[in-house]
């Protein structure tokens, strides 16, 4: 596996791979790999010749009093994680190259609407730095395809709709969220939580499967389930942001919308939990 710093480096590496005719992927990660981008890297090698993985903990999708300084940056573990998967190539710029005027960059990438809801509301600024950032890497590796996770439902929704309304002409393909064997969503932020937060997180999970089957046995209050389940979490010792059921478009939920996905996301032991739950509410027509 190669790895690659500079913007240069990694277009010389993959006009090599064009002239060879071979299609490309790309896994854009923060780092910190887990078992969940791993999933990610060989789906990425059963779809296309060529993989390309990028780590880089961008600055500017994280806002003031969050944990950009304290992310962990485990590059070596990451880069033998990813050559033993089989990647092609790992681009691991730094900010500078990324950013070579800092955050005064006049240019940035905005999606509205989509942005307003759920972690836009509470994280202002975060999805103007993920599709920014995103569409750099976009517009530097050029891949036919780019894979992300469905634990990030909202993000994805963000850069499926950005590449869709910008006609930029990538595949982008989600992939399911990877558990752990008690349910709780893989996540590089897992590792903050304390052996007894660790062990009450899964219930994030367990409620989103609650929902679902209060849901999918009739019940039409959905508002009172939702108040419910959230003052339960609370209960608990989790500081939830917001738990909802909303269409697969991200719109409140309607009488005749055929899927749902749940959402949720809590603070436990100071550490931000985020996990997702899609299902058919009526047969498919």
């Amino acid at each position: 596996m190669k790895v690659e710093h500079t913007i240069a480096a990694v277009r010389a590496a993959l006009k090599q791979a064009r002239q060879k005719g071979q299609s490309i992927a790309f896994v854009p990660t923060m780092g910190n790999l887990h078992s969940g981008h791993i999933q990610l890297i060989n789906e990425a090698r059963r779809r296309a010749d060529y993989v390309v993985a990028s780590i880089f903990v961008n600055p500017t999708q994280f806002g003031a009093g969050e944990d950009f300084d304290n992310y962990p940056r485990t590059l070596d573990a990451d880069s033998a994680q990813l050559a033993d998967a089989k990647c092609d190539l790992l681009f691991a710029p730094s900010a500078t190259e990324m950013y070579p005027d800092g955050r005064s960059q006049l240019t940035t990438v905005s999606v509205a609407g989509i942005t307003e809801t759920l972690c836009g509301a509470s994280r202002h600024g975060h999805f103007t730095g993920v599709a920014t950032v995103v569409t750099k890497l976009f517009n530097i590796i050029q891949p036919d395809m780019a894979l992300f996770g469905e634990k990030d439902y909202q993000q994805l929704a963000v850069i499926r709709c950005m590449a869709k309304e910008l006609c930029i002409p990538i595949e982008i393909i989600g992939i399911p969220t990877v558990r752990a064997e008690d349910g709780l969503a893989l996540s590089s932020r897992n590792g903050y939580l304390s052996a007894e937060a660790r062990t009450k997180a899964p219930m994030l999970y367990n409620t989103l499967c609650q929902v679902r089957d209060a849901l999918l046995a009739g019940q039409d209050d959905v508002d009172m389930l939702i108040q419910a389940a959230s003052t339960h979490l609370n209960k608990c010792g989790f500081e939830v942001d917001y738990l909802v059921a909303y269409s697969d478009k991200l719109q409140p939920l309607q009488a005749e919308d055929d899927v749902v996905v749940t959402l949720v996301a809590a603070k436990l032991d100071g550490t931000r939990l985020i996990d997702n739950l899609s299902f058919q509410r009526k047969a498919a027509k």
